[in-house]
């Protein structure tokens, strides 16, 4: 039978007391940090501010910033300089934490994303070659870095860690791939399969002018069935690049959706530099600049309009309106992360017409507050440049005055009154309250945290395994959960605080095959006492969940049900300790 029941809720925090004793603690003096996320109704804004020459502007103070929304200006109500994590004590032995301390501690956080499914082969060879120069020769043993891979899904090369030795060989172990989708500016039909009309090749470079056939000329019938069929084969390979374009796009949608929440629960800004050939979508979709093709959809006017350009025109603005709420729900969940993107251009100094895929790398840094690097030899120089960002950031937070949560996007000026200093913040964000979108689905929330390479850290708790021969109830495994309850969100209800929280515990064998589940909800108002000692000493709960042989791994979930965030962790049921 479950330990937690209506008794266990009157006394959790005296039940808390048996595994928080074992636990590192917080600090009961220290007032937990405003939470990050927008979906608390308070925003934070990150703001880079250097002197003329790159350099981090020290000793800045509330009273120089201001900050509107929407042309209004907003009452600051946080406010935090540069500074730098402390460690935390080691956890005990078979105790395992989401929290960030234990996910990287230290300072400033830095990810790096090599983008394989957006750039093409002998670019990921030339990044990795830059990336490995960076971490031999100016990669600092104070910088904490992970690395990731976009190679259809989203992966972990490595995770945070300052010993460069470790990054140098993780990078080593990254080796550049072909992706059966294509890249922009490779086509998917290849040379060795032309196409022919009765036993006529097909051109593909010719359009009208008719084709020599063994010396002789095309009658004018034969030359347009020629042409007709270049015509087919063009719409063909557009058909098959749009459709690459469209699984591009819902993979780094799902890649972004992961590393918020990866990274939405450690403090401060986070820097991702993303090294790629190009972006497939930009953050603000309705006011994207337009493709040349979609610009000759909209003004055909302007020249011969082929029916391979209005197929590709077309496609290009289906693609980028049917994913827009997909695209804005991302963005906000960036934006709530505290999600700064460094877009580095994977193919460095190019004389290629790339503008289009340029100007959209320059459109994400500048929405997120980053910096983009292109046309670039030394693209490890943006590399750098994130590193020395993250020193330089000051954190503003405010309540917006307009209370109406509506999705709509709004705008964000920021002005620092002090001489002498460049400053760069994100420019926006969607107003989105996730639980109220149509779409929303807990248990589809709770499926993608789970599925993620790394710990999910939006909502933050400790966990261990009893093994069955410790668990007074025979033949079951014991999981003890301690959240962090200044994660979690509370509403005011009579004499006190109400708490909804949903827990979950899952056994994978080593094929991925799920062998056993459990959950449980707790919904209910406590005493404004036993509500502070929960914010000081953590939220436990026990969960008894069926013993399996071999070497299975634990996923442990906790989902804070009004905001829809959630926590993951994931360790061997192996590594159960003794009681």
């Amino acid at each position: 039978m479950p330990f937690l029941r209506v008794r266990w809720l009157s006394l959790s925090v005296v039940v808390a007391a048996l595994v928080v004793s074992a636990m590192p603690q917080q600090n009961s003096t220290e007032v937990p940090a405003p939470s990050i996320r927008v979906t608390t109704r308070m925003v934070l804004v990150d703001v880079v501010v250097t002197d003329k020459k790159g350099h981090p502007v020290a000793g800045l103070h509330p009273d120089d910033f201001e900050i509107e929304e929407n042309g209004k200006a907003q009452k600051i109500a946080s406010f935090n300089m540069p500074h730098e994590t402390t460690s935390a004590p080691p956890l005990p032995p078979g105790f395992y934490s989401n929290r960030a301390e234990y996910r990287s501690p230290g300072g400033p956080v830095t990810v790096m994303l090599l983008d394989v499914i957006n750039t093409a082969f002998s670019d990921q060879s030339y990044a990795r070659r830059q990336m490995l120069n960076f971490v031999r020769d100016q990669y600092k043993p104070e910088q904490r870095m992970a690395i990731f891979t976009l190679t259809g899904s989203l992966n972990v090369l490595q995770d945070f860690t300052s010993d460069p030795k470790i990054l140098y060989a993780a990078l080593l172990r990254f080796q550049p791939q072909l992706q059966p989708q294509s890249v922009p500016g490779n086509s998917v039909i290849t040379q060795a399969n032309p196409l022919t009309v009765n036993g006529v090749l097909a051109n593909t470079e010719a359009t009208t002018a008719p084709a020599a056939d063994t010396g002789s000329t095309l009658s004018p019938a034969r030359a347009k069935q020629v042409a007709s069929a270049q015509v087919a084969l063009q719409v063909f390979q557009d058909a098959q690049s749009s459709y690459a374009e469209e699984q591009r796009t819902i993979l780094t949608l799902h890649a972004l959706d992961s590393l918020a929440r990866i990274l939405g629960g450690l403090p401060g800004r986070k820097n991702i530099i993303w090294v790629t050939g190009n972006l497939p979508f930009s953050l603000i979709p309705e006011d994207r600049t337009l493709s040349e093709t979609e610009l000759q959809e909209d003004l055909p006017s302007l020249q011969i309009h082929s029916g391979t350009a209005h197929a590709a025109g077309n496609y290009a603005a289906t693609l980028r309106s049917s994913h827009g709420d997909d695209i804005r729900q991302t963005a906000a969940r960036l934006a709530s992360a505290q999600v700064a993107i460094y877009p580095v251009d994977a193919r460095g100094l190019t004389i290629s017409n790339s503008n289009e895929a340029q100007g959209v790398m320059r459109e994400m840094a500048s929405e997120t507050g980053g910096r983009a690097y292109v046309n670039q030899n030394e693209i490890k120089f943006g590399v750098e440049r994130a590193f020395e960002d993250g020193s330089a950031t000051y954190t503003l937070g405010y309540y917006p005055q307009n209370k109406k949560w509506d999705g709509n996007y709004r705008t964000i000026k920021v002005k620092v009154k002090h001489d002498g200093v460049e400053f760069q913040h994100r420019h926006g964000y969607y107003a989105f309250d996730p639980t109220q979108l149509k779409s929303y689905s807990p248990q589809q929330e709770v499926t993608s945290a789970l599925n993620d390479v790394v710990p999910s850290t939006m909502v933050a708790f400790t966990a261990r395994a009893l093994p069955a021969s410790a668990n007074p109830a025979a033949g079951k495994v014991g999981i003890d959960f301690l959240v962090d309850a200044s994660t979690l969100s509370a509403e005011d209800s009579p004499g006190g605080k109400r708490l909804n929280v949903a827990f979950y515990a899952t056994v994978f064998s080593p094929q991925g095959r799920m062998l056993a589940q459990r959950s449980q909800k707790v919904d209910r108002s406590f005493t404004t006492d036993i509500y502070k000692q929960i914010l000081e000493k953590g939220m436990l709960l026990h969960i008894d969940i069926d013993d399996q042989p071999g070497d299975s791994q634990l996923r442990l979930a906790v989902q804070d049900n009004k905001t829809g965030l959630v926590g993951t962790l994931d360790f061997p049921l192996s590594a159960s300790v003794t009681k």
